[in-house]
């Protein structure tokens, strides 16, 4: 019998992949608030203080007061996909926040980001079903080797209702090794 402590089930290296992914998904869909939103830089803001955690910072009080600020921004817009586009950026500014504990609901703090960002980029399209399906292969296409094995830890999700959760559903099964 060893006294060694099991490894952590995240590390911050990990955190710190689940963030680039999550920052890849959320600039995909940025432009689309910052049209409907000229001059509002909250949501680029949290995704540069989650850059700048993905690219070896600490978290620290800006992070989380960026991603707060980013959900203000979500609130107060009314068009749909720039409100989703939003969210992706609050997810990602969270994504270092993903708590390292073997639940169902962890696995939606890392496809959160993936999964606003596909509901911005395809609602309003002419083809939203289309569009989904383009946006979700270029999602799974850009999940590292690392996301997929982070994804492997945790406990997979539940088919549940809604065209939101039937993507987070979709890139989990998608995603896993």
């Amino acid at each position: 019998m060893t006294d060694e402590a099991p490894a952590p089930l995240l590390t911050e290296d990990d955190l710190r992949h689940i963030t680039r992914w999550a920052i890849l998904c959320a600039e995909r869909a940025l432009p689309l608030f910052e049209a409907a939103v000229p001059g509002d830089s909250r949501p680029r803001e949290a995704i540069a203080a989650a850059l700048a955690f993905a690219e070896g910072g600490p978290r620290t009080a800006t992070l989380r007061k960026a991603a707060w600020s980013a959900q203000a921004a979500a609130r107060a817009v009314d068009d749909p996909a720039a409100k989703a586009a939003a969210r992706a950026a609050i997810a990602a500014a969270g994504a270092p926040y993903t708590h390292p504990i073997e639940t169902p609901h962890q696995i939606n703090h890392i496809l959160g980001p993936a999964a606003y960002a596909i509901q911005a980029l395809s609602l309003g399209a002419e083809d939203e079903a289309g569009s989904m399906e383009t946006e979700l292969r270029s999602a799974i296409a850009a999940a590292s080797q690392d996301i997929r094995r982070i994804i492997g830890k945790l406990p997979g999700r539940k088919p549940s209702k809604g065209a939101f959760h039937a993507v987070l559903y979709r890139l989990d099964t998608a995603l896993r090794p």
